[in-house]
């Protein structure tokens, strides 16, 4: 089987741009920076972007590209964001109607790309302090699920937060809380901790996006904020078009994982 843990975010995009990885990016180059993906039309470019200032939890921003450029000349100069990405979603009017491979079809000259923070950027942190990532070790996507904690609403733009879960082992809640600060830019510490019905969560085995995973006796379901966030907002706020990677699938930036902590 293909490992590219310890590839080049540069080896990795030409096996994704040749359409030889289609899977989810968790674990692949490790201990560098991934990012979501959300492509608008410019009209829509500023209300977005202030939505994401003012929720930087789950929409924690690290490049946004010129109009009409899909080039990330701050994290990946040498990158396509129409090419580069497993897998990608086109919303229409709310509704998600098509998955594709690459975009460059849809792409159009007024568009912006925003890539947003992604939490797989803190695992490798994880695993270098013993703690288990459940989806790692099965090989599947991490579960995420919409939440009853409103983000603050900005122009259009408005909605809940998306999580993403990790079960932990209880004595390791207090240092993946630790661990997990450290990288403010790429979610930082977990918005909740134990029971999912406070945060609105009915059934972890029913996630709204990504796999359900096992849950272990003596494990704690921790969750964080998610880049998934702006595809609930879409559902709710239903712009004409937006673009996003599908969940788990992300983009793989040149920027090393220390950029973003804090040490």
């Amino acid at each position: 089987m293909l490992d590219l843990s310890t590839a080049t975010p540069a080896k990795v995009r030409e096996y994704i741009r040749r359409n030889e990885w289609r899977k989810p990016t968790s674990g692949l180059a490790n201990g560098f920076t991934q990012a979501n993906l959300v492509i608008l039309r410019k009209e829509l470019a500023f209300e977005f972007l202030l939505f994401c200032q003012r929720n930087p939890k789950p929409c924690p921003i690290i490049d946004v590209t010129e109009p009409g450029s899909p080039i990330p000349e701050l994290v990946a100069p040498d990158a396509d964001l129409r090419t580069d990405i497993p897998k990608y979603r086109i919303y229409r009017h709310g509704e998600l109607v098509e998955e594709m491979d690459e975009i460059t079809s849809y792409w159009e000259d007024g568009m912006v790309a925003f890539l947003l923070g992604c939490s797989f950027t803190f695992e490798k942190a994880l695993l270098d302090n013993g703690i288990p990532v459940r989806h790692i070790e099965c090989g599947t996507n991490v579960p995420m699920y919409k939440t009853n904690i409103p983000c603050i609403k900005a122009g259009r733009f408005e909605g809940p937060m998306v999580v993403s879960m990790r079960p932990i082992p209880e004595k390791d809640v207090v240092r993946a809380v630790q661990v997990t600060s450290r990288f403010p830019a790429v979610h930082g510490a977990p918005v909740h901790i134990g029971n999912p019905e406070s945060i609105g969560i009915e059934n972890l085995q029913n996630p709204d996006f990504g796999e359900a995973v096992p849950i272990k006796d003596g494990e704690v379901p921790v969750f964080w904020a998610c880049g998934v966030t702006p595809q609930a907002v879409a559902m709710q706020v239903k712009p004409d078009l937006m673009i996003t990677h599908a969940p788990g699938h992300m983009f793989i930036t040149n920027l090393r994982e220390e950029r973003f902590g804090v040490l």
